[in-house]
């Protein structure tokens, strides 16, 4: 049997966007995973489908596995033909013991890989405003090791050389060892006003800086309440910080919000609340699926020259509605001879995608006020299509009825529950680790409720923030029994996002 392949990939310091584009593509092409406590979780999510999960973490308190026990298992499954991808913290060969596990494979003779990845002892401090070298105030570097392998008959450190012998000390996994790393580097002339930074879970919403000197940074760590993992940096660089500070200045900086749109429109919403600083939480409460029957649709698409308005509501609309005219061999200069409305920015660009003019995009997205731009627009007998979600309220119909149009109102796309396991955010909620709940429809919202309805759930959102796109989302959540503590200004994800900032910046726009 042919044998397989490990690479050994950094996950980077925990932000899961500064894994490397390398360590990216091992882990889409994986059979296994074997991942540590300090790799990102959502890193997992761009695993094949079908590949195995192994945790092995290790903590202060336990570990899953013994480094021996991995070391086997990596071999083992080599051995087996398959694709390994074992998954580190920050980088393989940067106090990660990747090389004791390289050496395990060498000596087996199985084939492996390293993929660097960027090392927490630059990139901690440098997301706490810590440049690690500066020309004006340091030229040497030493990063060590806060916890030496407890084997060793004494230790390998020359504290006397140490303490004075370079500009910025960088400590990995030192938290337990800080009072007596102080000890050392001040016994052995290191100046007690030395400034110190303490950063814990660095890189992530969670993130938590705390500075002082050698002097006092033991008890202000302690009055901080800081705990592993955490990077300890000691050095005239950690004055800087005062002034190039930038991660923990963003608006949604420590902030986690749950997401709730189907897993496919999720990402849009998450990559903005990243880029502002928080984490997103994806729970997908529902799924868009095709219709159970195209027959309507392509009754409507076979008779396309008969429409004077062809009115779309959504992004999804959209797509499942040309996805299936192309599939009937027609193109958009069946279009030709009706007038386009779209429902919303986003749904204005996705006509546009096929080089198609809309006609008229209402500035509210509610029904009554398309129907005031569309009053002067539509004639009795004029034929309205109008492609949308099986579910969608029925009031836009009933008011074009209303205007003596006939109205063809065909399912484009299902909306049905997403069946997510619910116990970690449970969980998250239970310990009060999201902040923000954003709802984009009322199917998300009902979906939501239906979920959780049996967890005590008004208990749940105790302290939480509930978002709403806008007031039919909003008056959905109220029917529903969940506050609502901000509604979008502008019913798009950009106006979802507004109000998401003002909350989390203690401004609610109830």
């Amino acid at each position: 049997m042919k044998k397989g392949t490990v690479y050994l990939v950094g996950a980077g310091p925990g932000d899961p966007g500064l894994i490397t584009v390398k360590g990216l593509a091992c882990i889409q092409k994986a059979d296994v995973i074997v991942y540590d406590r300090l790799a990102s979780p959502k890193l997992l999510s761009h695993a094949a489908p079908g590949a195995e999960l192994v945790y092995v973490g290790k903590s202060p308190a336990g570990h899953a596995m013994t480094q021996e026990e991995i070391n086997q298992l990596l071999v083992e499954r080599a051995l087996k033909g398959q694709v390994v991808v074992r998954l580190k913290g920050g980088d393989p060969f940067v106090f990660g013991r990747g090389g004791e596990e390289a050496e395990a494979l060498a000596e087996a003779g199985v084939p492996f890989e390293v993929v660097p990845g960027i090392t927490s002892v630059v990139a901690v401090p440098a997301y706490a405003g810590i440049p690690v070298t500066h020309r004006n105030c340091t030229s040497t570097l030493a990063v060590i090791t806060g916890n030496e392998d407890p084997s060793k008959e004494s230790s390998r450190i020359n504290w006397e050389k140490l303490a004075t012998g370079a500009d910025t000390l960088v400590f990995l996994m030192g938290m337990a060892n800080l009072e007596s790393i102080v000890k050392q580097l001040t016994s052995h002339g290191r100046d007690p006003q030395t400034p110190v930074a303490v950063i814990c879970w660095g890189t992530r919403p969670e993130q938590k800086t705390v500075v002082g000197t050698l002097a006092n940074i033991v008890s202000r760590t302690m009055e901080a309440g800081v705990t592993n993992p955490a990077v300890i940096i000691v050095g005239e660089v950690v004055t800087l910080r005062e002034k190039l500070s930038w991660y923990e200045k963003k608006p949604l900086f420590g902030k986690r919000v749950l997401v709730t749109r189907s897993r496919e429109q999720a990402s849009q919403l998450s990559r903005a609340i990243e880029a502002l600083g928080g984490e997103a939480v994806e729970f997908p409460t529902i799924q868009i699926v095709e219709p159970e029957s195209y027959e309507p649709m392509d009754a409507a698409i076979a008779r396309l020259d008969s429409y004077r308005w062809i009115i779309f509501t959504s992004v999804n609309g959209v797509r499942f509605f040309f996805a299936r005219l192309l599939q009937q061999r027609k193109d958009v200069r069946d279009l030709k001879g009706a007038n386009l409305c779209a429902i919303g920015p986003k749904t204005k660009e996705a006509l546009e995608r096929y080089a198609l003019k809309v006609t008229y995009v209402p500035d509210e997205y509610r029904a009554e006020q398309i129907i005031a731009g569309l009053k002067g627009q539509i004639k009795p007998g004029d034929r309205i299509l109008l492609p949308r979600a099986d579910i969608a309220r029925k009031v836009l119909t009933e008011l074009l009825s209303g205007l003596g149009a006939v109205v063809d109102e065909v399912v484009a796309y299902r909306t049905i529950p997403a069946g997510e396991d619910t116990q970690p955010v449970r969980q998250m909620l239970a310990e009060g680790k999201i902040h923000i709940i954003t709802f984009t429809s009322s199917s998300t919202v009902r979906n939501f409720v239906e979920l959780l309805k049996e967890h005590k759930l008004p208990r749940l959102l105790q302290g939480v923030t509930v978002a709403c796109i806008g007031p039919v989302t909003a008056q959905t959540a109220r029917e529903l029994g969940l506050p609502v503590h901000v509604q979008a200004r502008r019913y798009t994800i950009e106006g979802l996002l507004e109000v998401v900032i003002e909350a989390a910046q203690g401004g609610e726009s109830r």
